[in-house]
């Protein structure tokens, strides 16, 4: 999946695109990176009415391709790389949203496979 990023665009519309592909996983975007293996601080989350060039460092357009066998870091890492955006993978369990720290080497596929079968029988 591709999914286009410019300054127009609101976290909203990213979230959605990839909840489409992935929906057992969201993106929350950040004004601050965080620590490989640890958590992001929930007072930098952006709301997901924000528009891109309010808070990101590279202000460049351009296709960000998203692919099964793409880990959650080399996710992350692009789109801190290309487009100054700090993203952070969340994997759904049952009716909470956890953070992927911990499983940042497993693959948007089996992070949300795992999602799946965490979350059978919660709406």
């Amino acid at each position: 999946m591709n999914i286009h990023i410019s300054d127009s665009l609101t976290i909203k519309s990213i979230q959605k695109a990839f909840c489409e592909q992935y929906p057992y996983l969201k993106l929350e975007f950040f004004s601050r990176p965080h620590q490989t293996g640890k958590g992001s601080e929930k007072k930098y989350m952006k709301t997901d009415d924000a528009l891109l060039k309010d808070f990101r460092l590279v202000h460049s357009d351009g296709e960000l391709h998203i692919s099964d066998d793409m880990t959650v870091s080399e996710l992350e890492g692009m789109f801190r790389d290309h487009y100054g955006l700090y993203v952070q993978v969340f994997r759904r369990s049952g009716r909470l949203w956890l953070e992927t720290t911990a499983t940042d080497n497993w693959t948007l596929s089996v992070q949300n496979e795992q999602g799946q079968e965490l979350s059978i029988g919660y709406k």
